[in-house]
């Protein structure tokens, strides 16, 4: 198909599938690699070609999308024995979208560089369903080398690409203050929602009310329908912001800033990770709240 280009994916969560499969739909030919089975299947099912091991999705790709956890994985998929960055061609570029600290992201552009790979520094937002619809946000940092060759996946994969500028590092800024407001946002929506519950309320009905209200958040929005259902199928797991406020929080402590709010919130999700809900969506923060005043929200066993 003219205009196709091969593109790799590495991490197909529900993020990672979801924008290879928006990389499909634009015609693009798709690699990927998972430790998950059922996620090379879905791979498969969607008309991509699934691989054991990073090396081997990437082997002729122009393009490496990595959508894993932390730096620790990025780490691996790029430079481990069955990494990435020996199967590339010089001149290939890297699309990194795992939420990793800016000096992380500087020292893999640098390793990366040496085997004359570009790399973009390219955290993304939106979720899921915008991640399957390729309406993703991305906030990037990186050379115009490395946005030009990573344009066609871009373009399929984004209803937004914020250029931040040559420097990586600064992509991977933007985001550490995306998810400072997003786990706050998250853990006081969950905060509210189990408040009202001790108030006696229909908490469907206050969930009416707050969308209608100046109280409203996206992340209010977006999160309080699981709580108000019972269903914590992980969307994105509470592991993710014990992760991503650690990083914001770890930041703070090195620059000597002060992030009351931020470490607060930080903490329910240590909690909430704590009893064993690590894995379970973000919003059972809720449970945890709940569990803590004895109350019981819709979904909840008797014992946490």
């Amino acid at each position: 198909m003219a205009g196709s280009t091969h593109v790799a994916v590495v991490g197909l969560g529900s993020m990672g599938l979801g924008m290879a499969r928006a990389l499909l739909r634009a015609g693009h030919t798709v690699s990927g690699c998972d430790i998950s089975e059922a996620a090379l299947g879905s791979l498969e099912a969607a008309g991509g070609t699934p691989f054991a091991t990073p090396a081997a999705a990437m082997r002729g790709a122009g393009i490496v999308v990595v959508v894993v956890i932390n730096a620790a994985q990025t780490e691996a998929v790029l430079f481990g024995p069955e990494g990435a960055v020996a199967a590339l061609t010089p001149g290939s570029v890297v699309i990194s979208s795992a939420t990793i600290s800016p000096a992380e992201a500087k020292e893999f552009a640098r390793r990366a560089g040496e085997h004359g790979v570009l790399y973009l520094d390219a955290p993304i937002s939106g979720g899921s369903v915008k991640a399957d619809a390729g309406a993703l946000t991305f906030m990037a940092s990186g050379s115009p080398e490395s946005f030009a060759a990573a344009r066609p996946a871009l373009d399929a994969m984004a209803a937004t690409v914020y250029e931040l500028g040559d420097d990586v590092g600064v992509g991977s800024s933007f985001k550490i203050v995306n998810q400072l407001l997003a786990g706050v946002h998250i853990a006081v929506a969950c905060e509210a929602i189990t408040f009202a519950k001790s108030l006696g309320l229909d908490i469907s009905r206050v969930f009416d009310v707050i969308t209608k209200s100046a109280g409203n958040s996206w992340m209010f929005e977006n999160r309080i329908p699981h709580v108000v259902a019972g269903d914590y199928t992980p969307h994105s797991a509470v592991s993710i912001f014990t992760k991503d406020l650690g990083i914001v929080s770890d930041i703070g402590r090195q620059r000597k800033f002060p992030l009351p709010i931020a470490s607060a919130a930080l903490q329910l999700f240590v909690m909430t990770e704590a009893v064993g809900m690590g894995r379970d969506d973000d919003s059972s923060v809720a449970r945890l709240l709940a569990s803590i005043a004895g109350l019981q929200l819709p979904g909840m066993d008797k014992e946490v």
